[in-house]
């Protein structure tokens, strides 16, 4: 794309091609929760209810948030079930299917941080976002993100634990604009033809609910960390909760021009958070990256972005630090996500560019 910043294309404008590959079984991966984010919620608390599940395997302590943490009071009150239930819907899908894991870990170079250059990328890619003439989307419509993802993990046969990586797969996701219905197709966790996430619980990233959002830098700042706080799992600094609480409402959403701008604004404002000159996405496009150190857990959260439109490409989480009792080295990449397709749709399921 060679639009310049000041012309940067809608989100509904962004796509490039994908495809499907095969899986096979594995175990939950660790260090990272968040791309699975709180459309899953329902599913899973009726899946506890209805269907015999085996026993979650045991993992290490996630470093992040289990869960989007805008969520109001009654999605709060499922959280102790959710955590387990990650594990068994994401270790033992319905089909019997998991992702392939190709065997040696995702590695990467780590980039330098650099934390005087964040509020002055973070400003231009405020500016970036802002400047968007699209309008906003109609009452029953749904928001449809095309992403590729993989994760990295200890998989253990006897008394050997290995890292290994996943094989890139595609993931599809539609919701309602008030966030209380959609689909999910990620083959391997879902089965071909995916799962419902219809509930009775407005979704934390609903267009709806990120359009009530405050534009003021300042106030919105204070609503993320005022949230989080209720929300997050106490393993997680404050301003670490607050930074993966910005990505997970700017990744699997379609947050209005506005209020993208104004939560590039707000995490500038987050101590600690840092530019890296170099990052890559899981489709291999380099970018620049914000970007953000869990100091507890050794892992650091980049958001990437491209280098000449400064539009948000995808996600990775990088082991930045050694931890005492980690299967992971340094350099490791335990997630990595790229956006392929954001899109406006007039139906559930339905496909960008065909009828509903």
């Amino acid at each position: 794309m060679n639009a310049s910043p000041s012309h940067q294309p809608h989100p509904a404008e962004w796509t490039e091609t994908q495809g499907m590959l095969p899986c096979v079984e594995r175990d939950l991966p660790a260090g990272r929760h968040q791309f699975h984010k709180e459309q899953l919620m329902a599913q899973i608390q009726e899946d506890l209810r209805t269907t015999t599940r085996p026993e979650a395997p045991k993992r290490r302590p996630n470093p992040f948030l289990r869960r989007t943490v805008l969520l109001p009071a009654a999605a709060l009150a499922l959280a102790g079930a959710v955590a387990g239930a990650f594990a068994l819907t994401s270790g033992a899908p319905d089909d019997g299917r998991t992702v392939l894991a190709t065997g040696p870990a995702l590695t990467t170079t780590v980039g330098v941080a650099d934390a005087k250059g964040a509020p002055r990328l973070l400003d231009q890619i405020s500016l970036a976002a802002a400047d968007t003439s699209t309008p906003a989307p109609r009452k029953g419509q749904y928001i449809y993100i095309e992403s590729q993802v993989a994760s990295t993990y200890p998989k253990s046969v006897g008394d050997t634990t290995t890292v290994v990586s996943e094989e890139l797969h595609p993931r599809r996701v539609w919701n309602s604009l008030d966030g209380k219905d959609g689909w999910l197709i990620e083959p391997g966790r879902t089965g071909d033809e995916g799962i419902t996430l219809a509930s009775k619980v407005r979704l934390a990233g609903a267009y709806d609910v990120l359009a009530a959002l405050p534009t003021d830098p300042d106030a919105l700042l204070r609503h993320i960390y005022r949230e989080s706080d209720a929300a997050r799992d106490h393993e997680v600094p404050r301003d670490q909760a607050a930074f993966v609480a910005i990505g997970d409402l700017l990744t699997e959403s379609y947050p209005p021009a506005e209020v993208s701008a104004a939560l590039y604004k707000a995490a500038a404002k987050i101590p600690g958070v840092v530019a890296v000159k170099d990052a890559v996405d899981a489709m291999g496009r380099h970018g620049v990256a914000i970007a953000r150190e869990d100091a507890t857990g050794g892992e650091r959260v980049e958001w990437i972005f491209d280098k000449k439109t400064l539009r948000f490409l995808g996600e990775r989480i990088v082991v930045v630090k050694s931890v005492a009792d980690s299967p992971f080295k340094v350099g490791t990449v335990t997630f990595t996500s790229a956006i392929t397709r954001r899109a406006v749709v007039d139906a559930n399921k339905q496909i960008p560019g065909t009828a509903g």
